[in-house]
């Protein structure tokens, strides 16, 4: 199996480690998905580290590098269902003014703008499924 590894050179380096004694041909290094993408090199699959890939930083926020806590995990993938606040609030058993608490914080540590995009973050950092 062809491979190519994707993310910082430390990460990468770690990967390279576990796969020394494997079948699996390391065809390419990048430090991006869209690098490796263009390159043209002919893989079988993009391997990158299971970290959460830092968090870009936004005009007026600085995201927060705390783990996100066991409720806020809940919260949030009760936004990832869709739901507004006073639902959430009614599953959870909490009021509405404690699920606005819980979706700052998240928005906050994520370095996301809005909720959505918080939601999308969660996704593709592996926090929560769809």
């Amino acid at each position: 199996m062809r491979v190519l590894l994707i993310g910082p050179a430390r990460a990468r380096d770690t990967i390279r480690s576990l796969l020394l004694d494997s079948s699996i041909d390391i065809a390419g290094e990048f430090a991006t998905s869209d690098e490796a993408r263009q390159s043209g090199i002919a893989a079988d699959a993009l391997l990158s580290p299971l970290a959460p890939e830092p968090v870009p930083r936004r005009a007026g926020r600085e995201p927060v590098e705390e783990p996100l806590t066991a409720r806020e995990l809940q919260v949030l993938s009760l936004l990832a269902e869709g739901l507004p606040n006073k639902a959430i609030a009614a599953r959870l058993g909490i009021s509405d003014q404690t699920v606005k608490f819980h979706v700052a914080a998240i928005i906050g540590k994520l370095g996301a703008a809005n909720r959505t995009e918080a939601v999308r973050l969660a996704v593709r950092r592996g926090l929560i499924a769809l």
